[in-house]
């Protein structure tokens, strides 16, 4: 699955991962190593993230029910909580960065898509 700003006509992730189980969503990133640039994972439902037991800093981007961006915390670091924002119900987890290079911001509309799917 890819990751893809309808807004900017632009890829933010060519590789998704989802969380959307109980157990996939409790797991997250812990204990993983890194985040490759150009993967990141969608959990859903998820009004906030945690970064503990990782060694690595995210970008974490807060969805409403429309995928449209809501926040953005750049680098969050290892050991940190995430906000909590209204009108969140899912969330991107990005290696850190990625929101800055793709010129990511509030009011986007992302859009989960199959790869071969859409014309970005």
């Amino acid at each position: 699955m890819q990751l893809v700003n309808l807004s900017k006509d632009r890829k933010i992730a060519v590789e998704m991962a989802c969380a959307y189980t109980f157990f996939s969503r409790l797991k997250g990133l812990m204990f993983t190593r890194q985040l490759h640039s150009g993967t990141g994972l969608h959990i859903n439902p998820c009004p906030s993230v945690h970064t503990f037991f990782m060694n690595y800093a995210i970008d974490v981007v807060y969805l409403d029910q429309q995928h449209v961006v809501v926040a953005v915390d750049h680098q969050l670091e290892p050991g940190k909580l995430g906000r909590r924002y209204k009108h969140v119900v899912s969330v991107v987890e990005l290696s850190a960065g990625t929101a800055q290079k793709t010129k990511l911001e509030i009011g986007d509309q992302l859009k989960f898509s199959y790869k071969g799917e859409g014309k970005v």
